[in-house]
């Protein structure tokens, strides 16, 4: 392959005319796909079938005698408790399960926050100055409960073993305004990072000026992976226990890309005193959880080993179109020296880095051809991303020979994208 940034301008202008008739070749397809957001698939959504007959004996009576038909018991199930307390590795005791989206229980807390204040800290944060750090690329829905809130970000740089500490601890220290940073830690979203054990205890450990600092940690992905080799994760909620920070950390989790993606359980895990505050808020918009489909998903999943189980077969559904997605960028954009794009061993996305400056290029040109992508610039606060090179690639919901039309036509988008901009450049 050649490198287009070392071609002759001769070269590079062949090469356009070459690009712009492949492009124009998919045009007349009329493609229409829609790769926004990280959906599951039908054939995803069918393993949990057996969810919506679980409970078709008519026993509708949790272990301890409760009655899931009726109100009450806030804090979730026992049973369901005990489940999701494995898969998050805390104590059923650390643990809330509750309704079906865990980015709606993070939304609560950061209102929660900005009403009421946090255990530890000097009252309701609203009508002061907050801002919350931003490792990017990350997930846009972050973002935007903060810019909704009116809470200022600061975006940090991701690295391979996760978000800069060095950033992440100068401002933590030198502001107390700086209350918290957002932290997908396991196969983040989008470049399928999980966060190094260094990170983890650097994160438990380092100084805030700020007494009640939040570490946001959704814990998204924390058994989504595609090999049996699986990422490890160290636990955050022990190190900051055993730095004396007990209070730091807000884990969060679901099972939206597990069972239903509409119809799953969310749940939140952390100190008891943060446990005890969340619950206060909860008491007062609800009467308690949906019970009948905490009680599903204990009776169809079991234990953990049976979540593993399941979780396999999503790996099965889902590698192989990730494996197209890599092959087609090797293939199509392999030693051009103008993308860069991430292999992850779980999760749900792919990053994928153009030349500097042309990402919303190639997403307006895929989008002209029939493919939707994120919007460039959604993995940043306030949906700028300041070298415009950052595309993430949802693979999961098409069929396998749509991801591979589609990452061709992508990587077509790259490649026309980047031979303009040089050829720009004289």
């Amino acid at each position: 392959m050649s490198d287009f940034q070392s071609m002759q301008s001769s070269d590079l202008e062949r090469e356009a005319v070459r690009l712009r008739e492949r492009y124009e070749a998919f045009r007349r397809r009329d493609l229409s796909l829609d790769m926004t957001r990280g959906k599951p698939s039908p054939q995803q959504l069918d393993l949990s079938l057996g969810l919506l007959a679980c409970l078709g004996d008519g026993d509708y009576r949790a272990a301890d005698g409760t009655d899931c038909r009726n109100y009450g018991v806030l804090e979730g199930l026992p049973e369901a408790r005990e489940l999701f307390a494995q898969v998050l590795e805390v104590e059923p005791s650390e643990i809330i399960v509750a309704g079906n989206s865990s980015l709606e229980l993070m939304h609560d807390a950061i209102v929660q926050a900005l009403l009421r204040g946090v255990p530890g800290g000097e009252g309701p944060w609203g009508g002061r100055e907050v801002t919350f750090l931003c490792p990017s690329p990350g997930y846009d829905r972050h973002f935007a409960i903060c810019e909704r809130f009116g809470i200022r970000m600061i975006a940090v740089s991701m690295h391979g073993g996760g978000p800069d500490m060095g950033e992440v601890e100068r401002l933590a220290a030198a502001d107390v305004a700086v209350k918290g940073i957002w932290c997908v830690p396991k196969y983040s979203n989008p470049t399928g990072v999980t966060f190094s054990d260094e990170v983890v205890e650097r994160l438990a450990r380092m100084k805030t000026a700020a007494p009640d600092f939040r570490i946001v940690w959704d814990n998204a992905y924390a058994v989504h992976h595609l090999s049996d080799t699986a990422d490890r994760l160290a636990n955050l909620l022990q190190a900051c226990k055993k730095a004396g920070h007990a209070d730091r950390v807000l884990t969060f989790g679901s099972t939206s890309k597990i069972s239903f993606a509409g119809a799953g359980v969310a749940m939140i895990a952390a100190s008891e005193a943060n446990l005890r505050h969340f619950a206060q808020g909860m008491a007062v918009r609800t009467i308690g959880p949906d019970k009948l489909n905490q009680l599903r998903h204990v009776r169809f999943f079991r234990d953990r080993a049976g979540i593993e189980a399941h979780m396999k077969k999503h790996a099965a559904l889902l590698r192989p179109k990730f494996a197209a997605v890599t092959q087609i960028f090797e293939r199509e954009l392999g030693g051009k020296a103008i993308a860069e794009w991430s292999r992850p061993n779980g999760g749900y996305f792919l990053s994928l880095d153009t030349v500097e400056g042309c990402a919303a290029r190639v997403v307006a040109l895929a989008a002209e051809a029939g493919v939707k992508l994120t919007k460039a610039g959604a993995t940043f606060p306030y949906g700028r991303d300041p070298r415009d090179r950052n595309i993430r690639i949802a693979p999961s919901l098409p069929v396998l020979e749509e991801i591979r039309e589609a990452m061709e036509l992508v990587a077509i988008c790259v490649q026309r994208a980047a031979v303009e901009q040089i050829l720009a450049r004289g």
